[in-house]
């Protein structure tokens, strides 16, 4: 079965992707990855202005009406294009805030970009909690607006910042919609994690058909091209599981399109590391910007193995 995007989401994708390129977002990554963030803000308003967030928003509370699918095509531009921030946490929290009263209060300035959200259960690390407004946390007792976060810690992907949420704050429901925030959660990080290894193969492919060797793009040489495919055939498969679980949402198929999408990326990010060359160790070399997310994406919202394990039906 094919699960090709619709002439409409094709158009969405392609607007997000010319207003990205515009924005010129490797630098905007250093900035995020140095605590500046005003560029970051900027990118973030217009992906908002986009109507991206919208698209985990019930329409009673300002929003699109839930639509993964939709969602999807967005979280693949966003990891092409390796845009910083706590995307896929915002977009949780987007279906985390289903009750009447906190919706009211706190959806709006998740449409309009104007705050950002993380979410994290007690005691672990959120990403970009210094930079959020809204710090969901969940524990036994129900779903909490944190009232601060600790210290920054340093993280393999220099733009995610990682820190642990605050406890004791307000609570917001005793009965979280937890398993449904966590299918959208790994829906939204495996599309990203689909665009992180997409732009991965192209950037690639560009590069070894102006590098030369002996005379000749190292492009033409078949152990080259053999890597290469090898990358191109895992994100192809990837691709379909992340849009059928976007169909679905079952948390199977959601789990499903994670561990591929995710291990599909790290095996490009390992083919382009390699083809590289030295090069590829650089980090003032804007390939590491992808390098980087490909490796973190692969954990985050459910390990390899705990995605499989969910596929299996084993725990």
């Amino acid at each position: 079965m094919r699960f090709l995007p619709d002439a409409e989401q094709r158009a969405f994708a392609a607007s997000l992707d010319a207003m990205l390129t515009a924005a010129g977002t490797p630098a905007v990554i250093r900035d995020w990855s140095r605590g500046a963030r005003a560029r970051g803000r900027e990118v973030w308003g217009r992906v908002a202005e986009a109507g991206v967030f919208a698209l985990a928003v019930p329409e009673a509370y300002g929003g699109l009406g839930r639509r993964p699918a939709e969602l999807a095509v967005a979280f693949v531009e966003l990891g092409r294009h390796a845009v910083p921030g706590p995307l896929v946490e915002t977009a949780m929290a987007a279906v985390l805030l289903s009750e009447p009263a906190p919706a009211k209060h706190l959806l709006p300035a998740l449409l309009s970009g104007e705050a950002m959200a993380t979410a994290a259960p007690e005691g672990a690390y959120a990403l970009d909690g210094d930079a959020a407004a809204i710090r969901l946390t969940w524990s036994p007792e129900g779903l909490s607006l944190a009232p601060g976060h600790g210290p920054v810690h340093a993280s393999l992907d220099p733009a995610r910042r990682l820190t642990r949420l605050s406890p004791g704050g307000e609570l917001l429901t005793p009965d979280p919609s937890l398993p449904l925030a966590l299918s959208w959660a790994r829906l939204a990080t495996a599309a990203q994690a689909l665009g992180v290894g997409l732009a991965l193969l192209d950037r690639t492919v560009a590069y070894v058909g102006q590098r030369t060797q002996f005379g000749v793009p190292v492009g033409s040489f078949q152990a080259v091209k053999h890597r290469l495919a090898d990358a191109a055939i895992a994100l192809g498969f990837a691709r379909p599981l992340v849009f059928g679980a976007a169909l679905t949402l079952a948390p199977a198929d959601v789990a499903a399109a994670k561990a591929a999408a995710c291990d599909a990326a790290y095996t490009t990010a390992r083919t382009a590391l390699q083809l590289h060359g030295a090069l590829g160790y650089t980090a003032e070399y804007d390939l590491s910007l992808w390098l980087t997310k490909a490796r973190a994406l692969r954990t985050a919202w459910g390990t390899p193995q705990e995605c499989r394990a969910m596929v299996a039906g084993i725990g």
